[in-house]
């Protein structure tokens, strides 16, 4: 029995999960973190009740994993604490620099233990970016639109920066290619540059959860690859499967695209 703890457990997200770790007999939910209702129990088969402070539940309950969906200028830090107490992160929530993704990378190295970090735990969503991989050797001008939820605190999401790296991993060095000189009358009016020039464009907006479409053109065509999610439960097998990976792996993982 794998045991988890969620932090950001009374998120949108972060519920979902809660109700997954309940209802799976290789998993056990040890403690629930957050700084909102504290006190308030979230899985009555297991009596575990929300706490406000993340080293003293780990500190306490001892879990094995622990996922995080919480906020960008939390996540880093959590991220650190779980890692230098001898706990595995599945991290979910999105806005880490590269620079921070890397010290993780470094400290959970240091440590020997197992870390996962994935932008999206969508099956499909997955597919699209490994979709837009392959396309991306065929097509010599790209951009991403990503589409969110007016309370997505971060822009560009994870999903488009990690699509955006993975695009750029074919070797090339623009998606710009034959694009004419350019002057901006609205200052962000062509989106923000990425990987290899990959201009992404973020739209948020209530009504959606999360989407993103790659339009990949050339002479003649034009290639649109578009993933939607309609609820949030469709991450939760994603979860689980880096819930198990890292409770048995020691490496670090960037992308749930790397166990799939």
């Amino acid at each position: 029995m794998i045991k988890v703890g969620v932090c950001g457990a009374m998120g949108k997200m972060g519920q979902e999960v809660v109700k997954a770790v309940c209802a799976d007999k290789d998993l056990e939910l040890v403690c629930a973190v957050d700084i909102n209702q504290i006190d308030l129990e979230v899985c009555p088969q297991s009596e575990v009740r929300v706490v406000g402070d993340l080293k003293s539940a780990i500190l306490i309950h001892k879990p094995d994993v622990m996922v995080d969906f919480t906020q960008p200028k939390n996540v880093f830090e959590n991220a650190k604490i779980c890692l230098e107490n001898g706990v595995r992160p599945v991290i979910g929530t999105t806005g880490l620099s590269d620079e921070q993704i890397n010290e993780l990378k470094d400290l959970a190295n240091e440590k020997g233990l197992g870390c996962l970090i994935a932008p999206n735990f969508s099956t499909g969503a997955i597919l699209m970016m490994k979709f837009a991989q392959q396309a991306a050797k065929y097509f010599d001008n790209a951009e991403i639109i990503e589409l969110h939820h007016n309370q997505k605190k971060d822009a560009p999401s994870g999903t488009a920066i990690k699509t955006a790296l993975m695009m750029s991993e074919t070797g090339k060095m623009t998606f710009e290619n034959g694009n004419c000189p350019e002057i901006e009358t609205i200052q962000g009016s062509r989106g923000g540059k990425s990987y290899s020039d990959i201009r992404i464009h973020s739209v948020r907006m209530p009504g959606y959860i999360a989407s993103q479409e790659v339009i990949f053109g050339a002479s003649g065509q034009i290639l649109t690859i578009r993933h939607d999610s309609m609820d949030r439960q469709c991450y939760m097998a994603g979860v689980k499967l880096a819930v198990k990976y890292v409770s048995e792996h020691n490496d670090f993982i960037y992308g749930l695209d790397k166990i799939m």
